[in-house]
Parts: C-alpha cells; sequence; structure tokens
C-alpha cells in the first residue's frame, strides 16, 4: 500500500467466507461506489425485514417454521449490518490512529 492507501473493508465475503477488502487512494472509484451501492441495499433490506420481523411477531397464528426462516435472514442481515458498520467506523478520520 502507498501511504495515501487506505484498505476498506468491503460488504461482501469470498466464497470461503472471508473478509474482502479494497485497497485505493481515494475511494471514488467504481468498485469504491459500487460497495456503497450494495450497502446502502443491505441497509435498506435490513429496514424492511425489521418491518416485517414487526408484523410476524404481530400474527399470532406465525408458524414455528415461518419465525425460524425470519430468524435466520435476520442473522444474515445483522451479519451485513455490522460489516457495513465495520467498514464505516474503519474509516473515521483518526480511526487508524
Amino acid at each position: 500500500m502507498t501511504s495515501g492507501s487506505v484498505a476498506r473493508l468491503l460488504p461482501w465475503v469470498s466464497p470461503e467466507g472471508k473478509p474482502c477488502y479494497l485497497v485505493s487512494d481515494d475511494g471514488t472509484g467504481y468498485l469504491s461506489r459500487f460497495a456503497d451501492e450494495v450497502e446502502a441495499t443491505q441497509l435498506d433490506m435490513a429496514d424492511e425485514l425489521i418491518d416485517h420481523a414487526a408484523d410476524m411477531l404481530a400474527d399470532l397464528t406465525a408458524t414455528p417454521e415461518q419465525l425460524r426462516y425470519l430468524v435466520a435472514r435476520m442473522v444474515e442481515s445483522l451479519r451485513d449490518v455490522s460489516r457495513v458498520a465495520e467498514s464505516r467506523g474503519d474509516r473515521l478520520p483518526g480511526a487508524g490512529s
């Protein structure tokens, strides 16, 4: 990495489940913009999932299978949102010092 380069945690993992990073100088390239779009989509999906979970919890006829499926999707979404938060926190001024 050059002195102005920053390693950004990307909002997806490798096929092996390992974190992916992008090293860039200014964070304005195509892949950086694409990662920003993916993050925004992940956060929007989390908001929708929260609304869906509230609806299902209010529905007393929801089956255990439906609730297990909901929890599985919530775990996936929480992992995504956690990765977005970590990535954004790493990019805050002074975070690397």
